[in-house]
């Protein structure tokens, strides 16, 4: 009978985490993953208190916190330095009842795969279609096929599960911007804090990872497609690296070669994440821009709560029903503020970033926290 049966299509955090919450619950999962090994290129990822709280129902968040590192505090500065806003990582914690961790995805993605039984996991299987066939489906890959009561799209911004089950769905849309992610060797005064530098039209950011590390990021408002003739490396050290401190003792501390450069894309709103038995979960259903920190948050709740839908309703159609009321209008309204975020982060005209800067300034911190409420009081 294939009516507990899943096929999750995409072995990154949110295929994992629907994989681990659905086979805690007595479902058959497969996980196909097109690469040979089930792993992300190393970069970092910011866990809020809203994703702690999924991993929390997974029984993963200790393991999540021992991997990972949890800072006193961050904010957001303006280009001399000049701290803007200030978060505090305590009053947070205290607030929410979870801190922000930063973890490595690989560390992450490490964490969700050991919770599958081995025999739940296939790597090296590349998904070359999805198609119905009666109460079941049927992924085709490479090696042959595998039929389903349900399959679960987690395979990205490109999604193959996509593209079968929403034809008509728009293409992903560049985002007007560039980003860069790296990882630092173990620094000889590891960070405490972190910080958001905004300048015109490029920003940087930093956090600490764990093992003496930080996780950096940066963003230029760029077309689409570019290349740094000289490396990635030096592109990021002519761009930030007379930034305030301690950006540019950060770059110092990155490998020449571990510098990752990203064309930032979203998709136009989805009109449902569900197609007779097909369902989309994170970035195939809902990519966003990174300025909110809140793409891995938000596949992570959707794993926990497609998992609840399906375990509480009668059928699968009925509870993919609940899943897309429940997680279609939250996540389209976090899409929508990662990018208002976004502009404004990215703003370039001079007197512009002025009023940016100066109005972030009288901005009271709880003020900033309060509003930060609708995304981060979510409980699964």
């Amino acid at each position: 009978m294939a009516e507990r049966t899943a096929v999750v299509v995409g072995g990154g955090i949110g295929g994992l985490a629907a994989g681990v919450a659905l086979s805690r619950r007595g479902w058959r999962v497969e996980v196909c993953e097109r690469a040979a090994e089930f792993t992300e290129i190393g970069t970092g990822l910011s866990l809020w208190p809203n994703a702690m709280r999924a991993l929390a129902a997974l029984g993963l968040d200790g393991r999540v916190r021992e991997a990972g590192a949890v800072e006193a505090g961050g904010g957001v500065r303006d280009r001399a330095g000049r701290w803007l806003t200030r978060t505090d990582n305590a009053e947070l914690d205290a607030r929410f009842g979870a801190p922000l961790v930063v973890v490595h995805r690989a560390d992450l993605v490490r964490i969700l795969a050991g919770a599958l039984p081995r025999e739940a996991l296939r790597s090296s299987t590349s998904v070359t279609g999805v198609r119905d066939d009666g109460d079941a489906v049927v992924v085709e890959h490479a090696g042959g096929s595998l039929r389903a009561g349900l399959v679960i799209g987690a395979d990205g911004l490109n999604s193959t599960v996509r593209r079968a089950g929403w034809p008509s769905a728009g293409p992903p849309r560049y985002a007007g911007f560039t980003a860069w992610r790296m990882v630092t060797e173990p620094l000889p005064a590891p960070l405490t804090s972190g910080a958001v530098t905004w300048g015109r039209g490029e920003e940087f950011g930093f956090t600490s990872l764990g093992g003496g590390r930080a996780y950096c990021f940066g963003a230029a408002v760029l077309p689409a497609g570019g290349a740094a003739p000289g490396g990635e490396k030096a592109e990021v050290r002519r761009r930030f690296g007379t930034w305030p401190e301690p950006i540019p003792a950060l770059l110092d501390s990155v490998p020449e070669d571990g510098v990752l450069r990203h064309d930032i894309y979203t998709l136009p709103p989805l009109s449902t994440y569900v197609s007779g038995r097909k369902v989309l979960l994170g970035d195939a259903a809902h990519a966003m821009t990174p300025t909110l920190g809140q793409g891995g948050c938000q596949a992570l709740e959707d794993a926990v709560v497609l998992a609840d839908c399906l375990c509480r309703a009668p059928d699968v159609p009925t509870a993919l029903a609940r899943y897309d009321r429940l997680r279609r209008p939250r996540t389209q309204r976090v899409v929508r503020r990662s990018a208002r975020l976004g502009a404004v982060a990215n703003l370039a005209w001079p007197p512009a970033v002025m009023a940016r800067d100066l109005a972030a300034r009288l901005i009271p911190a709880r003020v900033t926290l309060r509003a930060m409420a609708p995304i981060l009081d979510w409980s699964p």
